[in-house]
């Protein structure tokens, strides 16, 4: 089976100078396929400018994910913390549903210096709050998609990602791979290692696109430091090519968002690496 993989930039475009919720006809001019709108210091968009959002993606084929603010906490120790949280996810769900995104995109919180599966336990009694406020409200439309993190105190490393994605509805994975890198300390060099994640997902979960992050990334003993462009793919890894490889051999359908400094012009490189692997 042949493989689908769709390339877009997170935010903004570099040399993009209107109003970032008309920015689909630019990077559909760019030769780009998605597009995933930020929301990271809070979901501020109003109802008005996400329909504009909404119909420029159609128009234009262009497929929208939105990322949530970066301050989510689902296991946070405190109360009120998570309830802020809750507000935050549930505001994304509602844009989303405004805007036609088909990922809502969050970081699922920190250790805290507690046993992992006990942080685990805490997310999960969030996402019921969460998920229940979503259908008193008559929100439907909406995916949720936890990511792979790239620190080691935090919640997400990809069997946890698995793990919240095969137990609740409305919830497919994000995977990180510059996360999962720097989080194993530079673990993703072959494709056998690409292999151990796609394993994982395909024994537990039924996608039909997996929606991705992809930068090169510098990282240290807690995980990640710092994105990359790929120019400076030698210094820092991991190589897109062997992901492109994996996705091709194994026909994966996959939406890769771009996060380098670069966005959208590594994006496009990244498109014409896998155009020219076919």
């Amino acid at each position: 089976m042949k493989s689908k993989v769709l390339f877009g930039p997170s935010g903004k475009p570099v040399n993009y100078s209107g109003p970032v919720y008309k920015a689909t006809k630019y990077i559909k001019d760019e030769g780009l396929d998605s597009f995933e709108y930020g929301a990271v210091h809070g979901v501020r968009i109003s109802e008005k400018s996400a329909n504009v959002l909404k119909e420029g993606s159609n128009d234009n084929d262009i497929l929208v994910s939105m990322h949530g603010p970066y301050y989510i906490n689902l296991c946070s120790t405190s109360e009120e913390t998570m309830e802020k949280s809750i507000g935050h996810l549930f505001k994304a769900a509602q844009a989303g549903e405004w805007m036609g995104a088909y990922r809502i995109v969050f970081h699922p919180g920190f250790y805290s210096k507690r046993d992992p599966k006990i942080a685990m336990s805490e997310a999960k009694k969030t996402i019921n709050k969460l998920l229940n406020k979503c259908e008193e409200e008559g929100i439907e439309d909406f995916t949720f998609s936890p990511e792979t993190t790239g620190k080691r105190t935090q919640l997400g490393n990809v069997h946890e990602i698995v793990e919240l994605c095969s137990e609740f509805e409305h919830f497919e994975p994000t995977v990180d791979f510059a996360h999962v890198h720097a989080r194993g300390r530079g673990c993703l060099n072959t494709k056998d290692d690409y292999n151990c994640i796609f394993s994982a997902i395909e024994d537990n979960l039924d996608i039909d696109m997996l929606h991705c992050h992809f930068t090169t990334i510098e990282y240290g003993d807690g995980g990640e430091i710092k994105h990359h462009t790929l120019a400076e793919g030698d210094e820092f890894g991991p190589d897109i090519k062997d992901l492109l490889e994996i996705l091709i051999d194994n026909g994966w359908n996959a939406n890769i968002i771009c996060e380098t400094p670069n966005r959208d012009e590594d994006a496009i490189l990244m498109k014409e690496t896998y155009l020219s692997m076919l």
